[in-house]
């Protein structure tokens, strides 16, 4: 199976499409032609690798995680996108839509975040590329990720509370594509994830596959070659979404980890929400559920529609995993290892340590697991479950 340049009509397979309101139709259509055009450019696509590579630090490592492959009898590999510049894979896709952006004439970028993440790359790339930066966040993940909000503050951006909702990242989401469509001539919506109306999910997977080129040929030079499992955390799921693109087309085995109050790939339905049919957790009456996770970044109800794709043909695997299993997955990487991952990257570790030594993921196998951020945002939530 190969991946498209391009989705036809913005779809794969039954998922995808573009469900906005009319006055968004242009726009996501110029942002679709722009995309398309950058991306064929060479002298876009040198100034962006050539940022990935001095100021984002590209290529990140692959580090064996020898401690806890000898413990668990599986030999674990780490792609450490904690190591990239602010400290996740966001930067991947940040830098690439801002270029795009600065490339369209927009003067204003505008984001939703829930982990803070997301809106830390956004208004890095706003300082460094001379934009004005709006990032929408729920209020209770404000109250989450403090720090982060600090740093998007001190990096110069207006961040805006969102209090409807459950006050999390879908709520964020909401108020970011409002006003975006209120001064859509002038701000481009920089969306975090592997969701939305096309052309997000094919160009943000597009932004993302640096992760899984470098760990595919990482994998070859410093490993035993391709890895059997490769896995990585769902929410909307782009550092999955740009994992899997290098592996795709080998016969490792894909896992997709989400969290068990979030897991719209296996709790949720065909639905559409945030522009884009996809897997949604929904409830009785069919209208968008809350999720709930100790990871502000995977309490989401819905799924990048490329993945709802790739699990309803059956080429990767979605699990779940809770927050207590999650908690205790930081503490044993960081004992472990010296590594203390993100709360969302902990879901792919978690999944690994009680899959290790079962039919899921047998004795000797060789595991590829994408550490998508680092955790020092998540200290405050971190102390609160210990206690």
């Amino acid at each position: 199976m190969t991946l498209m340049a391009e989705p036809a009509a913005g779809r794969f397979g039954g998922f995808g499409g573009r469900y906005v309101p009319e006055s968004l139709v242009p726009a996501c259509a110029e942002l679709a032609a722009s995309f398309r055009d950058a991306w064929s450019d060479p002298d876009f696509r040198a100034r962006l690798n050539e940022l990935l590579a001095v100021y984002a630090g590209r290529p990140t490592p692959l580090t064996p995680a020898r401690n806890l492959s000898a413990a668990l009898g599986v030999d674990v590999w780490l792609k450490r996108e904690d190591l990239a510049h602010t400290g996740s894979h966001k930067i991947n896709n940040v830098l690439g839509q801002a270029l795009l952006a600065r490339r369209m004439g927009r003067t204003r970028l505008i984001a939703e975040t829930g982990a803070g993440q997301h809106g830390v790359a956004t208004a890095t790339a706003a300082a460094l590329l001379g934009l004005s930066a709006t990032i929408y966040m729920g209020s209770r993940d404000i109250e989450r990720q403090r720090l982060n909000v600090f740093r998007m503050q001190m990096l110069g951006a207006e961040v805006v509370p969102v209090t409807s909702g459950s006050r999390t990242l879908k709520d964020a989401t909401n108020e970011a594509m409002r006003a975006w469509v209120a001064d859509v001539d002038n701000a481009h919506f920089l969306l975090g994830s592997v969701g939305g109306p096309h052309p997000y999910p094919w160009m943000v997977r597009e932004f993302q596959r640096v992760i899984g080129a470098e760990a595919y040929a990482q994998a070859r030079a410093q490993a035993a070659g391709v890895p059997d499992v490769v896995v990585a955390c769902v929410g909307g799921g782009s550092n999955a979404a740009g994992t899997f693109a290098g592996f795709v087309d080998t016969p490792a085995r894909l896992v997709g980890v989400e969290a068990a109050g979030g897991a719209a790939m296996t709790g949720g339905a065909p639905g559409v929400v945030h522009g884009a049919r996809s897997m949604v957790l929904q409830d009785a009456d069919g209208q968008v559920a809350e999720a709930e996770s100790i990871a502000a970044g995977l309490d989401y109800p819905g799924i990048g529609p490329e993945h709802a794709h790739l699990g309803a043909i059956g080429r990767a695997e979605y699990k779940t995993v809770t927050d207590d299993e999650v908690v205790a997955a930081i503490n044993r990487l960081a004992r472990a290892e010296g590594i203390i991952c993100a709360l969302e990257s902990a879901h792919a570790v978690a999944w690994v340590l009680r899959a290790a030594g079962t039919a899921e993921l047998p004795a000797g196998s060789a595991v590829l697991v994408t550490v998508s951020g680092r955790g020092d945002k998540d200290m405050v939530s971190l102390a609160g479950a210990a206690r």
